[in-house]
């Protein structure tokens, strides 16, 4: 028999916070290897020794057999000298300078702690805070590495004797589940009515009752507090909105399993298959005609986003109301989700008749993850809890820590180093001063426990946003300004692992652009170190500036002008708005306080205006919203519109002018939506493909906000497809503003690359 053996062992990737110790605890007793295990802050660590094909076999489990929400990146091995020692032990875990350990996203209820959530003769029947090392809270609780339990808010909760009898045991699937407990030992489950004071019994049992007599009740889950009602109660839900100040942006809504799930919108295996899984986000999907929700919960919307318990409190709750609930952020419009028990009883007390809460402090805000399934396939809108802090890999270096900083609305922020970028969950839109707040203190932790110092700053062109100001009172760094359209085109290109170049379609709402105009409808060469505008929509005033962003009607207005002049004929938009409408005409032609923009996003909302379908919104993008639902699937016809001679220029006016013309014959508004959607996607065809026959060019990635406008997103890259082209669409992170700021991370580490 060959001499043993002894090798020290490094793994990294997402090994802490998954069971990885006990399972290599197992391997070991499986191959007959000594030595130990450990975390410390650059992963796990080992020392095994035995004979060489007990450790050949051991170390291929490692990746091989890895717990199912490990996820294993690096195995490094060093040979050293056999010890002779017996036995194979799980030694207390180190600190130290070194991060490069991986925090683990917040995982959904597994079923062995779903079963025993159910089972009378179980200790922890019906207990709100069940988990082990295949489930429950991670991200949301950790305060720093290595993940142990006195770096996460459980700190302050002592366990039981028969907790940490489990917690000790190597065998149990709770061994080093930091946020292990009981009843006996864990957080509290309390009822406050709206003035705070505590309800007697049951909480939960006394929580349904109040929302089954349509009440609205203030729940806090595992990244904040949510805002929850009977979804087929119409007046409970109204009163929500009206409380909430939320007046049309659709409601997520919880079912109570798979079955109620299906019963109120079309799931497709993938929608399943995410629903199911242990992120567990809210999937958007077509809603059923019969679906059983009020309709003040998806208002002008054909989806309906459906989510399903995620965590035990969540399961018990569904259990005993057995019927959908509305579940949607714990805040009021505009304001990030509160997470923090006193600023949630003192922000929300106008809005819910009752808080169901506990005294397990969140560390870190994170929003309901959002997705939905376009061509069998995922698309993010919304990243957050459940894949975040998931590092996003790509196939290159970052030479130097970066930190990108993202956009104004919607915002995410990125970390990278090495091969791996930590984008952040979503932040929000920064006019908050509180979600700002939000901003930078995530930007400290996510520094904190990944290690990264950051060496580099990327941000967004644009001088006013206030994640560029932000970057500029950065010290010790080197500062990096990255084009919106770029950044979107970049962050398609790492979403695929594609270096470029492509011909990038960078449809959104707006971005400040190189020449000082408001860019948004764009046709860029790129790859991800430069970039260059070859084309875009025809560029049109914005009356009023900002006001035209909240009033698709002015964007009408100035599109009309363009094509009538003092010729208009009677629209019915004109006779909505004949009070301001000379005003907002005047802006146009003479430039005042009427920026230029070739925004797609702009010319959306000048049809939605046009149309009748929506002329002043409430929330971002509405419009372009509204008027995707409107669309009728059986209609083929398409607008069609000019591409200038000398550039790509693609006459938009064209599109607004056969709109015109079809609302004054009368056509009904789902035709006429139709046809322009159809229209826009041909005509981009026609332009992407004169940049094929110019550069040699044959794969186009898609980006922007719009995008996440299926009809247009499917008619387009049908339409590319027929034209022999390869099309590259996002599946990883969204392809709104919440991505952008990996998109200036691979930008920045592309620059330096290229000068080293």
């Amino acid at each position: 028999m060959l001499p043993a053996q002894r090798i020290r062992v490094r793994v990294q990737g997402l090994v802490q916070g998954v069971g990885f110790r006990p399972f290599v605890y197992g391997l070991a007793t499986e191959y007959g290897v000594t030595g130990f295990v450990g975390n410390d802050s650059g992963g796990v660590f080992i020392e095994a020794e035995g004979h060489p094909p007990a450790l050949d076999g051991f170390v291929a489990g490692l990746r091989r057999q890895a717990p199912p929400l490990a996820l294993v990146e690096h195995v490094i091995i060093e040979v050293t000298e056999p010890l002779g020692e017996a036995g194979f032990r799980i030694v207390p875990s180190e600190g130290g300078a070194r991060r490069d350990a991986l925090v683990a996203p917040d995982t959904a209820t597994c079923d062995d702690c779903l079963a025993e959530l159910s089972d009378p003769a179980c200790r922890r029947y019906r207990h709100p805070f069940a988990n082990c090392t295949n489930c429950g809270p991670r991200f949301t609780i950790v305060t720093g590495v290595p993940y142990d339990r006195d770096a996460t808010t459980m700190a302050g909760f002592a366990m039981c004797a028969e907790c940490e009898r489990e917690y000790r045991d190597p065998v149990d699937r709770r061994f080093h589940a930091q946020p292990v407990c009981c009843p006996a030992c864990g957080p509290t489950l309390r009822l406050l009515g709206a003035d705070g004071r505590p309800m007697p019994g049951d909480p939960v049992t006394t929580a349904v009752e109040w929302l089954q007599r349509g009440c609205i009740l203030a729940v806090k889950g595992l990244g904040g507090y949510h805002l929850a009602v009977l979804a087929d109660h119409e007046r409970a839900v109204a009163t929500l909105r009206a409380r909430k100040r939320r007046e049309a942006r659709p409601f997520a809504v919880m079912a109570p399993d798979l079955a109620a799930a299906d019963a109120l919108v079309h799931l497709e295996p993938e929608a399943i298959r995410l629903l199911t899984g242990s992120r567990s986000p809210i999937v958007l999907a077509p809603r059923r005609e019969d679906a059983a929700v009020a309709e003040a919960v998806a208002p002008g919307s054909r989806d309906l986003g459906v989510m399903l318990p995620h965590t035990p409190l969540h399961h018990l709750l569904a259990a005993q109301v057995a019927q959908p609930f509305v579940l949607t952020s714990g805040n009021l419009s505009d304001e990030p989700i509160a997470c923090q028990d006193a600023d949630a009883l003192r922000r929300l007390a106008p809005v819910a008749d009752g808080f169901l809460l506990h005294d397990r402090r969140i560390h870190v805000r994170a929003d309901d993850s959002l997705v939905r399934v376009f061509r069998g396939r995922e698309m993010p809108i919304r990243r957050s809890r459940g894949y975040v802090p998931a590092p996003v890999a790509v196939p290159w270096m970052f030479p130097r820590p970066v930190l990108a900083c993202g956009a104004e609305l919607k915002n995410t922020f990125c970390v990278a180093k090495g091969t791996q970028a930590f984008l952040s969950h979503h932040i929000g839109d920064l006019e908050n001063y509180e979600t700002l707040r939000s901003f930078t203190e995530g930007i400290d932790h996510f520094c904190r426990i990944f290690g990264v110092r950051p060496a580099v700053v990327a941000h967004d062109l644009h001088p006013e946003y206030l994640s560029t100001k932000y970057a500029l009172d950065r010290e010790d760094c080197d500062l990096l300004a990255v084009q919106h359209h770029h950044a979107h085109i970049a962050s398609c290109l790492a979403d695929n692992g594609h270096e470029g170049p492509v011909i990038g379609v960078a449809f959104d709402g707006l971005g400040y652009g190189e020449d000082g105009t408001l860019w948004g409808g764009e046709l860029l060469v790129a790859d991800l170190e430069t970039f260059r505008r070859a084309g875009h929509l025809e560029p049109v005033p914005m009356p009023g500036g900002a006001a035209a962003v909240r009033q698709p009607w002015r964007m009408a207005a100035a599109y009309l002008d363009q094509i009538y002049g003092d010729a208009l004929p009677d629209l019915p938009v004109t006779n909505r708005h004949k009070g301001n409408w000379a005003t907002a005409v005047s802006m146009a032609r003479t430039g005042t306080n009427a920026p230029l923009t070739s925004s797609a996003g702009r010319l959306f909302d000048a049809v939605a205006a046009l149309t009748g379908v929506r002329d002043v919104i409430t929330y971002e993008g509405q419009a372009a919203a509204e008027l995707e639902a409107r669309v009728d699937p059986a209609e083929t016809g398409a607008y069609s519109a000019r591409l200038g001679e000398d550039t790509l220029i693609i006459k938009s006016g064209d599109l607004v002018h056969a709109v015109a013309e079809d609302v004054l014959a009368g056509v009904a508004v789902e035709r006429i939506a139709a046809r322009f959607h159809n229209g826009l996607a041909a005509v981009v065809v026609r332009a992407v493909r004169e940049l094929h026959r110019q550069t040699g060019l044959d794969t186009v990635a898609l980006s922007g906000g719009v995008f996440q406008n299926v009809v247009l997103l499917e008619r387009l890259a049908h339409g590319l497809e027929q034209a022999g082209l390869t099309v590259l669409l996002h599946h990883r992170v969204p392809p709104g503003d919440g991505g952008i700021s990996l998109g200036q991370a691979v930008i920045a580490a592309a620059r330096e690359r290229a000068t080293t």
